[in-house]
């Protein structure tokens, strides 16, 4: 017996959510918090719009924090993941579809030699560090601070006190003794990691070639490249996570794009289109030691699920085989770029647009951001009044001044030329 949902108001099913999951959401960022007010619930979305119960479209840059690269609910997509549940929805062994999305990743992204599917983002990273941990024998590890690695108890670190910036726990419940193996360095910053590499041997750095979680941050010439000259003279492992750049920003992600190479990669969000897919990948030295043909544990009962291989198989079939979506998207994104720039030269106001490809990010701020400390020092309050009228003039941006807006191939030219009349507006209101 199939159970409908009731036809229900947003206040109605918040106010149910709240009563059976920790503040109403499965995701912190969803309830809205930084920008006020409660959030939308979601009914159906379609193309750039997303639509809530109660009837409000919205035009949408939030696309599943990137993930839907060709829009939602792409009729493509839809029809090969509704064909691979008509063979059934998961069986927890090997398929021949699976197979054949990992030879299509292996030949898209440049560092990879092998890969092994997860189910997100969090277990990517989490695997990927077990990985260059059990390949160095060592305990240490660097990350950036305002870089994002999902939750898992390593990455959940603030900055420490002293030079070398041990972590100290950033959640309950996150030891302080794990918390002590992350070192925090500063993003875009070489002088900060080279201070951690001097205080402890360091089994891998992992870092978000493109920052994307503490608003867009670009990385400045020579970053990248003076991580690779790093890792490789201290022998220790270099991870991108490509979680969120990984088949947006080129067909092989943002090591494509900058031409430097990772010892290994995480992966997600485009990968699945949506559907919950993840993959961690690298060396085929490195890989080899991943159980069952090493000794490093790793699985997972999801792992490999036919309905977001469906997914993901589709999708990159046609990044692969159509260049030109790229393309397109570079096109509406740098228009929203030059538009939105325009109208805060025009408006004289302190914000300012970052953006690498379709990724990008209005600030609150008339310095460059660079690294976490500059997103911090934004106006938050500007941002919200800036996000809240947008979202009452029907155009959806992440609800928070450090998280990144998305292009997707769904956003048309009359789409992003109303998106930039609506924003034009909202920086006004937001500094009147």
């Amino acid at each position: 017996m199939t159970h409908p949902l009731p036809h229900s108001t947003r206040a109605g099913v918040y106010e149910r959510a709240c009563a059976v999951m920790p503040g109403g959401v499965n995701s912190p960022v969803r309830a809205f918090g930084a920008v006020g007010g409660n959030p939308p619930v979601v009914e159906a979305a379609s193309g750039s719009i997303v639509r809530d119960v109660d009837g409000r479209e919205w035009i949408d840059y939030i696309s599943s924090w990137g993930a839907v690269i060709l829009g939602h609910a792409d009729p493509g997509v839809v029809a090969a993941v509704q064909e691979a549940t008509a063979r059934g929805t998961s069986f927890g062994l090997l398929t021949e579809a699976e197979v054949a999305l990992a030879e299509l990743v292996v030949d898209m992204v440049p560092s990879l030699d092998m890969v092994r599917w997860v189910s997100s983002g969090t277990e990517a990273t989490m695997s990927a560090l077990r990985l260059a941990r059990a390949a160095t024998g060592r305990d240490h590890v660097i990350k950036f601070s305002g870089c994002y690695h999902g939750h898992a108890d390593s990455f959940l670190v603030a900055a420490g006190s002293g030079a070398a910036t041990h972590g100290t726990p950033d959640s309950p419940g996150v030891p302080d003794a794990l918390a002590g193996l992350t070192l925090l360095a500063r993003y875009n910053d070489l002088n900060s990691v080279a201070l951690a590499f001097e205080a402890e041997p360091i089994a891998a750095v992992i870092v978000e070639p493109v920052a994307g979680n503490m608003g867009c941050v670009p990385p400045e010439t020579g970053f990248l490249e003076g991580l690779r000259e790093m890792c490789t003279e201290h022998g220790s492992i270099l991870i991108f996570d490509e979680v969120m750049t990984g088949f947006r920003l080129a067909p092989g992600g943002a090591q494509e794009l900058f031409g430097v190479l990772p010892d290994l990669t995480t992966l997600g969000k485009v990968i699945g289109h949506g559907v919950p897919a993840a993959a961690y990948g690298g060396r085929a030295d490195l890989m080899s030691l991943v159980s069952p043909a090493g000794s490093v544990y790793q699985a997972g009962t999801l792992a490999g699920n036919p309905l977001a291989v469906a997914a993901g198989l589709c999708t990159l079939q046609r990044l692969a085989a159509e260049p030109e979506i790229y393309d397109e998207i570079e096109r509406h994104s740098a228009r929203l770029e030059d538009g939105l720039s325009d109208a805060i030269v025009a408006l004289d106001i302190p914000a300012r647009v970052q953006r690498v490809g379709s990724m990008w990010t209005v600030f609150m701020s008339d310095m460059p951001v660079r690294e976490f400390a500059d997103t911090d020092a934004a106006d938050l309050d500007a941002f919200a009044r800036f996000f809240t009228a947008a979202y009452e003039d029907g155009v959806l941006l992440p609800p928070s001044a450090f998280e990144t807006a998305f292009t997707t191939s769904a956003h048309e030219d009359d789409t992003v030329e109303h998106t930039i009349d609506v924003l034009t507006r909202a920086l006004d209101r937001a500094w009147t």
